[in-house]
This record gives C-alpha cells, sequence and structure tokens, in this order.
C-alpha cells in the first residue's frame, strides 16, 4: 500500500502523533487507535470540497503539536495514554469512486485486525461504507452496531444513477449485512430529504431515527439512553459515524450540505464524550467538514475536538475499566480527582 503522507496539504500528523505505515505491520502493532485520512469527496451531492477535511482536523488547534492534550473534564491525555499513530491518507481519486472506496476498506480492514481502533478522517459520507466494513470484517458482519449523528438518514438508493455516493452508505452497509438494520441508531436528522419511499425502506429495516423534533421534545441524553440500550444488545461493538452536519450550521458552517436547526457543538461534544465512554466503541469516523466553506476554522476545529473528545472517552473508559473507578461529570475540576 504505497501512501503520499498527506494528499492535500502539508504531509503532518493528527496533533503531532507519531506516524505509521499500513505496509508495516510491526510499526503499528500494540496500538490502540491508528487514525487514518480519507480525502474524498467524489460522492457529494451539492458542494465537494471535504477532501480537504482530514489535513484540517489533524492541524487546527491554537496548542503546540506536540502529541499531548491532557483532557480538562476526564483527567486523561488520550494521546500519552493511549498509542495513538496517524497512517497518513489513503491515495484516493474523485473520479474513481469504487477503487477509492476498497482502498479505504482494505486500509482500515488492517488496522481493525491490529486489534487498534480506526479512527477515520473524511471526506465526504460515502465513505462509510468502507469504514463500516473494514471493520466489520474483523468483528463480523451483524456483530457491531451503528450510532449515526447526521441532518440526513443517507439512506437513499440509486442517485444521479449510481450505487455509491454520501447519501447511499447506510442503506449499502445494511444490504451488504455489515451491519443490522435493526442495530441503526441515526441521531439529529432534520430538514427535507428523505421523502416517504425511502422512510418506508428503513421502518422495513427496523432502524430507529431520532428526528430532531423528538430530540427537542424528549431531550437529547434521554434519546440516546434509550439507543445505546438498542446498540448494546446482541453485538459485540459500536461504530460511531459523526457527519459534522449534524450540527446548526452556526456552529459547522463549512460542509457540504448544511442543514438549519441542529445540534448545538457542545451537545455534539457532550454526545460523543458519553458514547466513546459508555459503549465498546470499535471505530469511529468525522466526515463532511469541507474547509473551503467554512469561516474562521470553525468547523475543523469542532472536527478536531470530536476526535480528542473520543479518544479521551475512550482513554478514560480503559483507566476505568484498569482500576475499578469510574468518571463523575458532576465533580468540580479542582478536588484532585
Amino acid at each position: 500500500m504505497s501512501r503520499y503522507g498527506q494528499m492535500f496539504g502539508p504531509d503532518i500528523t493528527f496533533l503531532g502523533v507519531e506516524r505509521c505505515d499500513l505496509d508495516d505491520p510491526a510499526g503499528y502493532a500494540g496500538a490502540d487507535v491508528v487514525i487514518l485520512g480519507a480525502p474524498f469527496d467524489g460522492g457529494t451531492s451539492h458542494r465537494p470540497g471535504a477532501r480537504f477535511g482530514p489535513n484540517a482536523i489533524r492541524q487546527t488547534c491554537y496548542l503546540p503539536r506536540d502529541g499531548s492534550r491532557p483532557s480538562l473534564a476526564l483527567r486523561v491525555d488520550a494521546l500519552k495514554d493511549l498509542r495513538v499513530l496517524d497512517a497518513g491518507d489513503v491515495e484516493t481519486y474523485a473520479g474513481d469512486i469504487e477503487g477509492s472506496l476498497r482502498a479505504i476498506e482494505d486500509a482500515v480492514a488492517r488496522i481493525a485486525a491490529s486489534g487498534a481502533v480506526p479512527v477515520v478522517l473524511g471526506g465526504d459520507h460515502t465513505i462509510a461504507l468502507p469504514d463500516a466494513t473494514g471493520v466489520a470484517r474483523h468483528h463480523g458482519f451483524g456483530r457491531i452496531s451503528m450510532i449515526h449523528f447526521d441532518a440526513h438518514a443517507d439512506t437513499g438508493d440509486i442517485e444521479f444513477g449510481h450505487l455509491h455516493g454520501h447519501g447511499q452508505p447506510m442503506r449499502r452497509l445494511i444490504e451488504s449485512g455489515a451491519i443490522r438494520g435493526d442495530r441503526f441508531l441515526q441521531i439529529g436528522l432534520r430538514g427535507y430529504w428523505p421523502g416517504p419511499e425511502i422512510l418506508d425502506w428503513m421502518a422495513g429495516q427496523r432502524m430507529r431515527s431520532y428526528e430532531m423534533t423528538e430530540i427537542v421534545a424528549r431531550g437529547l441524553d434521554e434519546c440516546l439512553t434509550e439507543a445505546y440500550a438498542i446498540a448494546l444488545d446482541d453485538c459485540d461493538g459500536v461504530y460511531l459515524s459523526v457527519d459534522v452536519d449534524v450540527c446548526d450550521p452556526g456552529h459547522a458552517p463549512g460542509t457540504g450540505t448544511p442543514e438549519p436547526g441542529g445540534l448545538s457543538a457542545r451537545q455534539l461534544l457532550d454526545a460523543v464524550r458519553r458514547t466513546c465512554y459508555e459503549l465498546p466503541v470499535v471505530g469511529l469516523e468525522i466526515v463532511e467538514v469541507a474547509p473551503p466553506y467554512d469561516h474562521a476554522d470553525i468547523t475543523a476545529y469542532l472536527g478536531n475536538r470530536v476526535v480528542l473528545e473520543a479518544l479521551s472517552a475512550i482513554a478514560r473508559r480503559r483507566r476505568d475499566a484498569a482500576e475499578g473507578t469510574r468518571w463523575d461529570p458532576t465533580r468540580p475540576l479542582l478536588d484532585g480527582r
């Protein structure tokens, strides 16, 4: 597997962590997390630009790129407490969607087979198909559930004459058997797509989709608690997919298909932290960060923090499991915990 490093922009790693080469398994043996860029935006239906997302997520931070980020809330330094490596970008080409998806799936499968958690930086949401499939190849088809934060269901069928695109990966995952429809939990849907025919298909698969009106009426925490119970039933792990457009465009303007009325940045970060602390997350992705439409790097900062919240929560979950403790979010900062 040849590599360019980073395809678009400077050849850097996520906040300065050590790099690795997927052609050298010894180099990432024993890693807890391997970060992988998937700079593909050939599946967009509206505004492209997410190919520049991985590099923006890697570097957008006002702190030094020193491979260290201690979390005030969780009291861990995920980039130190976990062995986190960056494998660079998968070589993708927007004009070859099937070849790009195969390359991404193979790279993710290698990481999952090594025992590490793959963290994929997108790219448009087309990459959810190879990302989750690559994880399922290791853990077993039908053995992982999906927690999916998004404004859109991404369950379209044939769009623009093609099976693949950023509005279709969740249907393809269910059709392939990689993830069961009745273990597919979607958070934050809203707006004016999809139509009745697609919604009927989703209902037939027994998907559970929390539209924003329900989230506002019931509360995000209650909806997440319910979703987690379903996700943990008869599955061995959870795949977390975060489309940054789940947030209101005021909090994440740099994305290809913005839909007003979404979560706040604070709600998303809290939800990602809670998901990765409470559930056995075996893979995750952050997608649809499109820097050409961003303002003052707002969306890139959010994408970077989504990754850090996820890694910090995984690190704290592992520490608490080893020590028999449990993180208490109500305790004050300076109480010596």
